[in-house]
């Protein structure tokens, strides 16, 4: 069984004990429920509003984590106007605990 997630803008698909990094959550540490966008097990698919409503996938934050460091510059010609900036995202590290139908 697996289901496809969303969370931050984005969607990932996800299975039992599964851990990934998302964009950072509400939570700092513990449980967090997360609404499937669509689930399938086996032969079934879950995908309409009305089945989903039933279905969750819980996780547990375990840490957290950073993406690489992005460096940036600017400049405006003729007029000494330069500027350096960077940016590092940060991230939640989740492990997948369950997935149910409902």
């Amino acid at each position: 069984m697996y289901a496809v997630i969303k969370t931050g803008g984005k969607q990932y698909r996800v299975e039992h004990g599964q851990t990934l990094e998302v964009e950072r959550l509400g939570a700092d540490e513990g449980d967090v429920s997360l609404a499937p966008v669509l689930l399938v097990d086996g032969d079934s698919v879950l995908s309409t509003p009305d089945q989903l409503s039933k279905a969750s996938v819980s996780a547990k934050v375990v840490g957290e984590a950073k993406g690489p460091k992005i460096h940036g510059f600017t400049y405006k010609n003729k007029t000494n106007n330069r500027r350096r900036w960077g940016h590092r995202q940060r991230y939640h590290t989740i492990e997948i605990t369950q997935i149910t139908k409902g």
